[in-house]
């Protein structure tokens, strides 16, 4: 799978309405989202750490709409791409991704 993993945690990922369960990794070069079940067609998902522009926390929303939780991040790379996370300790994840952002 992963060489070298800094950080791994349960996740999951979100794209409006459509969210997938699955695992988030993090190592000295990239990130990496798999998820649990890859028929929905969300993930799985690899980029680059130097393609990160920015990492900051958002709102984990039900239904796409409905704030459920705090505990979210969104990544946002160069090419202006997004991935939103629901993840346990969103202010640990963001500081371990902005090791390298920054």
């Amino acid at each position: 799978m992963l060489d070298g993993i800094i950080k791994s945690s349960p996740a999951t990922v979100q794209d409006g309405v459509a969210k997938a369960d699955g695992k988030l990794s993090l190592t000295d070069s990239e990130v990496a989202f798999f998820p649990f079940n890859d028929q929905f067609g969300l993930g799985p998902y690899r980029f680059q750490r130097s393609e990160i522009a920015s990492v900051v926390k958002c709102l984990g929303k039900g239904g796409g709409i409905i704030p459920i939780t705090t505990d979210a991040i969104r990544i946002t790379l160069l090419n202006e791409l997004r991935y939103e996370f629901i993840v346990a300790e969103a202010e640990e994840w963001i500081a371990a991704l902005e090791e390298k952002v920054n």
